[in-house]
């Protein structure tokens, strides 16, 4: 199948204002009205193949080592990013992560049909290589027909710098990320120093870095590579159409999304959308966004029905990733909320840090902002918001252990305001025998 028969461009998100960009135009807002940007495809064409046809062509690529197929982003091209010529195309078979059920979990809490998306289980460790394998290949793209473009940047709260370094390097294309000084995990701080990036430690916090990125870009021809892109977003909404192609073409009745910059529910909800204008679903889920009491601005927007929009100082958070005061895709977040008839809600610190060690217990290994979209879970489901056969997806956006910092502050009783219940300390004992089994035993029947 030809990509070339497949065409998509930038549109601005206002309706109204019916701007449009090539894709590789270094562009992020209409020069217009100054909105958010989106990448619109060709549903003329794309609906030549039918929802069925597209379903198998899916399925067939599906976790193939066949060049690019091994992605699953890539195993829909067509519906992400069709420019890119496959020699220029940056992977590292990124997607088809595991969707877990949770089932032990869900046994304590009466849920049957409750599931964990583990988007983490990825080459850097967190969903965001799905939206950079898309970024960075169009940037190859470009430079390859001859576009000037010295680097990329971005700013990062920890995930994004990894991914962008990663998918950088392995382009040879020079990253460059703007971290706020002594608020990422060292794990996070390590991954762009290791891949070779320009690594810049700013004293300030996300939105601090967020203002001088989009600057220093602007002025100096660099690519951006904030969720800011809209090219970001084609990757991750695969997110979504996996989901179902993983419950056999089904759709959850709720998917629960952690939010700080807001692009991931975005992403979602326009793969949920894309799929249900091609056929391959007949409905949508719930949304619900889930934010860190902290750093809460959309939380606080829902509450007075998104009427207004207010940036708020984001307060230090155990959810780092997600200390984001001024969210840039909170338009388009907003926009996808209503359509979903989306809940927003939030998290205080204890509640997110409860959260992720019950689930931990279980056999998972949780993020704190996954721990965030576990606390408002717990939270509406006290609500009954629920219903006891409702399929459950939490979507878990990084490995925890790029965390060990929260977890082992957890389990030593060290947070800030957090009651860890479920601390479980090394026993430190002498090599004796009677003085080990007498720890094993009292430890086990506890």
């Amino acid at each position: 199948m030809s990509m070339t028969e497949y065409r998509a461009w930038f549109s601005c998100i206002d309706d109204e204002c019916g701007e449009t960009y090539p894709l590789d135009e270094i562009i992020y807002r209409c020069r217009k009205c100054d909105n958010l940007l989106e990448v619109t495809h060709d549903v003329e064409k794309l609906k030549e193949t039918s929802a069925l046809e597209w379903k198998k062509i899916f399925d067939d690529r599906y976790r193939k080592q066949v060049w690019p197929y091994g992605s699953s982003v890539w195993g829909k091209r067509e519906w992400v990013c069709p420019i890119v010529e496959e020699d220029n195309i940056v992977s590292m078979y990124e997607g088809a992560t595991n969707l877990f059920w949770a089932e032990r979990f869900g046994d304590q809490i009466g849920m049957d049909d409750l599931w964990i998306k583990m988007c983490g289980n990825s080459h850097t460790g967190s969903f965001k290589d799905l939206g950079m394998t898309v970024l960075v290949s169009v940037v190859k793209q470009m430079v390859a027909d001859g576009k000037d473009i010295p680097a990329v940047a971005c700013a990062s709260t920890g995930d994004t710098s990894a991914a962008l370094a990663a998918y950088c390097a392995s382009a040879g294309i020079p990253a460059i990320v703007f971290l706020p000084k002594d608020k990422v995990s060292v794990a996070q701080l390590v991954q762009p120093i290791s891949n070779g990036a320009t690594v810049l430690s700013l004293d300030t916090d996300f939105d601090g870095c967020m203002e001088m990125v989009q600057k220093v870009c602007t002025q100096n021809n660099i690519y951006l590579a904030n969720s800011i892109n809209s090219l970001r977003i084609e990757g991750q909404k695969t997110i979504s159409i996996e989901l179902c192609q993983q419950f056999d073409w089904e759709v959850p009745d709720w998917v629960i999304i952690p939010g700080g910059n807001l692009g991931n529910i975005s992403a979602l909800g326009k793969g949920f959308l894309m799929m249900q204008e091609l056929g391959l679903i007949d409905k949508l889920p719930r949304l619900v966004c889930a934010q860190a009491q902290n750093a809460n601005p959309l939380y606080l927007s829902y509450k007075k029905n998104f009427e207004e929009f207010h940036p708020v100082k984001a307060k230090k958070t155990l959810a780092n990733a997600i200390q984001i005061g001024n969210p840039v895709s909170v338009n388009k977040a907003r926009k996808i909320l209503k359509q979903f008839h989306g809940i927003v809600e939030q998290a205080i610190q204890d509640e997110l840090a409860k959260a992720v060690a019950t689930v931990d217990r279980t056999g998972t290994f949780n993020c704190p902002h996954t721990g965030v979209a576990l606390g408002v879970f717990l939270k509406l489901k006290e609500r009954n918001i629920f219903k006891p056969d409702d399929r459950i997806v939490i979507i878990s956006t990084a490995h925890g252990l790029k965390f060990v910092e929260f977890k082992i502050g957890y389990h030593q009783g060290e947070l800030d305001g957090v009651f860890s219940k479920y601390a479980n300390k090394p026993i430190e004992l002498p090599a004796d025998y009677d003085a080990v089994t007498n720890a094993i035993f009292k430890n086990i029947n506890d």
